[in-house]
Parts: structure tokens; C-alpha cells; sequence
């Protein structure tokens, strides 16, 4: 064992001489033989080593009897310490998360911490080449993304340094012998042989039947996700450049949009991927209902032949196709419906920041497109501003009969999410007067004698 993980870690350049090393240590096999095996090499290497132990108070007074054994051991073989106890408990009921991941995300918080505190160069963790295979079976049965194949990586920025995993090339059948012949008696957590747990049926029961096939299984799992990590580096790279080329981002409104035309001339490998880079943009945390289905719906709504069309996403997230144009944004209280009405004289301000005014004039301005005015005897007030509704109906000069507001929208070619938010202004009788800035109607008995009622339209600064 020891061979194989001095080679592996020159391989990947893990460690050099000289360097602040940080111990992920729970007290269990993998982590007491990593910090064992990096103690043995401090001297050599003049390497500083800390552990650094996270108690999740998830088992009670065993868990506490993990970290007081790592403590224990580390005054022992006179290695730096640095513990804490986590309340993943009330973490996961105020952020609505599972336990696992409720703790991973506070475990690392606290090794990203101490990494910051201790300068440290690595924080090298003890997942050895059985969890590897674990996880990329996992990821091959439950997920469709190729992400999910690539496994744990044997190195990734982390904190002040990198993550750093030198196990990942020996079994764990190897670390129980490492710890027998170094007379290493580490604590067991009785949670690790029970099936419930999706992780442990894969090493009790599915990896041990893989690996009468294969012997050397983990070393396999362990080249493929190194070449699957180098190929999907260089596409997202690809991807990333995609991205600067084509996106339009705007970071306020925490919006993304893009020609389809630009978008179909890349090789699907890297619209897939340009899809999942705005998606890992937009979500602050991807959730869990978001799968492959939404990238079908996605590559369908690109090529599907109506020319505006809208998908609803997980939070709120809408992705719309107005004609040439795929528009990524969060549906948010700007976005909607709204209704008010406005006394004459009177202002208001909309959700979006735009804004209406309307007052009584005798020299109404008649041919500018924010402005309506029309005589005061045919309109009822109070005005309504609202969003449009079913069934809205709108007439104007020289239109025979009346149109509906939706075919005016498509006319003008507006894009869906601005058709949902756009100001209809109508009377207390529930005539349309005006589709602000976009289309006029014609009161009937409109003449050119005053008094007038004159509204004007202000859109906001972006």
C-alpha cells in the first residue's frame, strides 16, 4: 500500500515538501491510516500536520467519543488538533435540507475555516478507491449527467490550497491491513452496515459482486474518472467561452438570454453544457427536481415551430423562446400580475419602476408613443392599471370590429415574460384606452375638443 500511494501522489503532484497540511479526521479506518501514513512522512517531507475534527452531534455521546479519541491520539503522536461539535440538527430544519447534506456543508465550512486560519497548503481527506467506484455506480444507476460519472477528484481548489485525496488508488480491504500492522484500533460507526443508507447497499452488496469480475476494479473506476474529469475540464472550458461569446448576462436582474441562431452553429456537446452553465449561474443551489427531462424540454423548445413559447423550471425559473431568442429569468414579484387604480390627477409607480401620470390638459400631445390623451366626457374614472386578463379586447381607428390584446402582443413581436407584466390602462367601464407605449385605442366618440385627459408613460432607467 504504502507504494502505490507515494507513487499515486507524485503522479498528481498531491504534496511537496514543505507544505501546511490539514487532516479531515473522523476517528474512522480511512482517516486514522491517512493521518498515520502523512505523520510517518512530516519529517522527510517537513511537512506541519493538523487534524482538524468535526463532531455533527448526529450519534449522541458516541460522536463525542469520536472527536475525544482523535484528540486523544493526536497528544499521543504529537500532532496539531483542532476540533468542534456542529448543530447539523437545527442547520437542516432552517435550511430545509437533508442530514448528509446539511453536514457535508457544514463540515466544510469548518475545514475551510481552519484552512484560512492555519494557511494551510492542502486538506487531504481519506476517500480511498472503493468509494470511488461507489460513487460513480451511483451516479451511473441514478442520474443521466456525465458530471456524475466523474467521481471524487483526486485534487481541487479548496480554501487557501487544494482538497487533496492520496487513498483514492488503494481499497479498503488495503487500509484495514495498514491499520492492523501499525496497530491503529480506529472507531466504528455502526451506521456504515445499514442497507437503508443508498450508499452502503452499493459497497455491501453491489461492488462485491462487480469485483469477483474484476479484481482490480477500483484502479479501473479510478482511470476512467480521471479521463472523464480531463475531457469534461476542457469541454467546460469550451462551454465557458461559449458562453462570453453568445450570453447576454444581466447580473441585476439575474437573467440570461441568447440567439438560437448563435446557440445551433456550436456541436451539441457544448450547447449541453452551455445549458448547465447558465442553469449552475442562475440557481444559488441546483434543486433536486431539476433532471434530465428539463434539458429535453430545453433542446425541444429550441427547435419546436412556435415562435414564442414558455417552460416553467424549479424557484421560479421560466426559460422562453420569444421568435429568435432564448430568454433564461426568475419569475419575482416585478414579474407579477398587478392591478391599481388612478385618480386624474394622480401618478404611479409600477412594481418594475415604470411610471404613469395622468392629468387634465387643453393642449394634449397627440402623436408621441408614451403619451395618450383623449377627450375627459368619454372616459369614466377611476383609471384601472392592471395586467392583462382572458378575454381582453381592444379597438382602435380604422379597425373593424375589436382584436384581442394577445394578438396585438404577437403582432409586435413582445416577448412573453413582458407581455405578462405589461400596463393595460382602462376605464371604470372596463374599456382598453391604451396598451402603454404599444398600442392606442379609440374611445368611442373621440372628437378634438377638450377638456382632454392626458396619460404619460416613464420607463425606468436600467
Amino acid at each position: 500500500m504504502e507504494t502505490s500511494v507515494r507513487t499515486f501522489m507524485k503522479e498528481n503532484d498531491l504534496l511537496t515538501p514543505g507544505m501546511t497540511v490539514l487532516v479531515g479526521v473522523s476517528g474512522g479506518p480511512d482517516s486514522m491510516a491517512l493521518l498515520h501514513f502523512l505523520w510517518r512522512l512530516r519529517e522527510t517531507w517537513d511537512l506541519r500536520i493538523v487534524a482538524v475534527t468535526a463532531d455533527h452531534q448526529l450519534r449522541g455521546d458516541a460522536s463525542r467519543e469520536d472527536l475525544s479519541y482523535v484528540k486523544r491520539v493526536c497528544r499521543d503522536w504529537e500532532i496539531e488538533f483542532s476540533g468542534t461539535s456542529l448543530d447539523v440538527a437545527s442547520y437542516k430544519q432552517t435550511e430545509k435540507a437533508g442530514t448528509q447534506a446539511a453536514a457535508r456543508h457544514m463540515r466544510y465550512a469548518f475545514f475551510e475555516k481552519e484552512m484560512e486560519r492555519f494557511q494551510a497548503d492542502r486538506l487531504a481527506l481519506g476517500h480511498h478507491g472503493d468509494d470511488q467506484a461507489e460513487t460513480m455506480l451511483m451516479g451511473l444507476v441514478h442520474s443521466a449527467s456525465i458530471q456524475s460519472l466523474t467521481g471524487i477528484p483526486v485534487q481541487r481548489s479548496f480554501a487557501t490550497g487544494h482538497i487533496v485525496r492520496p487513498f483514492l488508488c488503494v481499497t479498503k480491504k488495503d487500509i484495514e491491513s495498514y491499520c492492523r500492522e501499525w496497530g491503529i484500533t480506529p472507531r466504528r460507526d455502526p451506521s456504515n452496515h445499514d442497507d437503508t443508507y443508498t450508499r452502503n447497499y452499493y459497497r455491501n452488496h453491489v461492488l462485491p459482486l462487480m469485483k469477483e469480475k474484476n479484481s482490480n476494479l477500483h484502479k479501473t473506476m479510478q482511470h476512467l474518472s480521471e479521463s472523464l474529469q480531463d475531457d469534461q475540464a476542457f469541454l467546460k472550458a469550451e462551454a465557458r467561452k461559449m458562453v462570453e461569446k453568445i450570453a447576454e448576462i444581466d447580473d441585476k436582474r439575474q437573467s440570461v438570454s441568447f440567439s438560437i441562431f448563435d446557440f445551433l452553429a456550436y456541436p451539441r456537446s457544448l450547447q449541453r453544457r452551455f445549458f448547465h452553465l447558465i442553469l449552475n449561474y442562475l440557481y444559488r443551489e441546483q434543486p433536486v427536481t431539476l433532471s434530465y427531462i428539463h434539458e429535453k424540454q430545453f433542446f425541444s423548445l429550441l427547435t419546436g415551430e412556435e415562435g414564442n413559447t414558455r417552460l416553467d423550471f424549479p424557484q421560479q425559473l421560466k426559460v422562453e423562446r420569444n421568435y429568435r431568442t432564448v430568454l433564461f429569468y426568475f419569475m419575482n414579484e416585478q414579474s407579477q400580475p398587478y392591478y391599481y387604480m388612478l385618480e386624474v390627477p394622480g401618478e404611479l409607480v409600477l412594481p418594475n419602476g415604470h411610471r404613469l401620470t395622468a392629468d387634465y390638459t387643453d393642449d394634449p400631445v397627440l402623436n408621441a408613443g408614451t403619451v395618450f390623451a383623449c377627450r375627459a366626457e368619454n372616459v369614466a374614472l377611476p383609471l384601472h392599471i392592471r395586467t392583462r386578463q382572458a378575454g381582453d379586447r381592444m379597438s382602435w381607428s380604422g379597425l373593424n370590429g375589436s382584436k384581442k390584446l394577445k394578438d396585438v402582443f404577437i403582432d409586435a413581436k413582445i416577448p412573453l415574460n413582458e407581455r405578462d407584466t405589461w400596463p393595460v390602462i382602462a376605464d371604470n367601464n372596463g374599456n382598453i384606452l391604451w396598451l402603454a407605449g404599444l398600442k392606442k385605442g379609440f374611445p368611442a366618440g373621440n372628437s378634438k375638443e377638450g377638456p382632454f385627459i392626458q396619460i404619460t408613460y416613464e420607463k425606468r432607467e436600467q
